[in-house]
């Protein structure tokens, strides 16, 4: 088999997107992968990540790959929710502090950071509208984040989530509270909840 069947082979594998580090894993020199993304017109979605003519380009899921330890967060967390109507204009991650956020900003991406020891509270997967599993925290954890983000959340999808969730019959009431006080907004949230509860 030639590395570019090889090639192929790993983008029907990998519905159409590929990183260099999977080829390079495969045995496949970067060199015969740049040389085939060339020949056959593959598009170079990010760093590292190529994307083929006929793959679907779902700019959640190159985000995913882009940045692996970013965790989809907020609005866009809300929207995988079903938490807002509203599909984000940008992405919302959060990713660990210290991390450098420079490349992510500059692509129109909202970054936030959490210290280590809170970032993997309530992460979960969920599919992308194109069915590619990403990141994301669970409802409980990104509610607690747009109540401690307030101040650069729009106060319709703010005041419309907690609605969303309040009314939610999958909603956990107690994982809430429990991440509230993780988090020190459980006096604030309880206020809000008062009023919809």
């Amino acid at each position: 088999m030639t590395s570019f069947e090889e090639i192929e082979m790993l983008f029907e594998d990998n519905n159409g997107i590929v990183k260099t580090a999977q080829a390079l894993e495969s045995g496949i020199s970067k060199h015969a992968l740049y040389a085939y993304a060339k020949k056959f017109g593959v598009e170079q979605a990010a760093h590292g990540i190529f994307i083929s003519k006929d793959a679907w380009n779902d700019s959640m899921y190159i985000l995913h790959l882009r940045c692996a330890q970013g965790i989809f967060s907020h609005e866009t967390a809300l929207y995988l929710h079903d938490l807002t109507d509203r599909e984000p204009d940008e992405y919302s991650i959060t990713v660990k502090t210290g991390y450098n956020p420079a490349n992510l900003k500059s692509d129109g991406v909202k970054v936030y950071t959490i210290k280590k020891e809170l970032h993997d509270v309530g992460v979960t997967t969920m599919e992308t509208p194109f069915g590619h599993e990403v990141n994301v925290y669970d409802a409980e954890r990104t509610i607690c984040d747009i109540v401690r983000s307030r101040s650069q959340i729009e106060m319709q999808t703010f005041q419309g989530a907690l609605k969303q969730y309040a009314a939610s019959r999958k909603k956990d009431l107690r994982r809430l509270m429990s991440y509230a006080q993780m988090f020190h907004v459980d006096k604030i949230l309880r206020q809000y909840l008062e009023v919809l509860l």
